[in-house]
């Protein structure tokens, strides 16, 4: 039997946007416990459930974030209201300088969301 293959979400990517991925990984440590699952083109940050998907590009990050209300900001690039409690909303994370306070209070509240 051959052996399993893992997902790889950064095959088509460049190192700069596993970088990314990686200074998100250390700032959300601080949140609290939760587990990376792989898929074949994202990954899930999951508490008790997903509270966010990283979908990595070419040299950047597509984040989807889970949260309890429509957030109207320039950086949100998409919103998708999926229950009545309950939105999905999209952003690109380009350099480390997005990761940021505003950023990193949106995935606080999702991480919260997931609980």
């Amino acid at each position: 039997m051959p052996a399993e293959i893992k997902p790889n979400p950064f095959e088509k990517s460049s190192p700069e946007a596993k970088a990314l991925y990686e200074r998100l990984l250390t700032a959300l440590r601080k949140l609290g416990p939760f587990e990376a699952e792989w898929k074949k083109t994202s990954i899930h940050l999951v508490r008790k459930t997903a509270f966010a998907g990283v979908h990595p590009r070419k040299a950047s990050l597509v984040l989807t974030l889970k949260a309890s209300e429509l957030i109207k900001s320039p950086r949100i690039a998409k919103s998708e209201q999926v229950s009545r409690n309950r939105w999905h909303l999209d952003l690109k994370v380009n350099s480390p300088s997005e990761i940021d306070k505003q950023l990193l209070d949106w995935l606080r509240a999702a991480y919260d969301l997931a609980a």
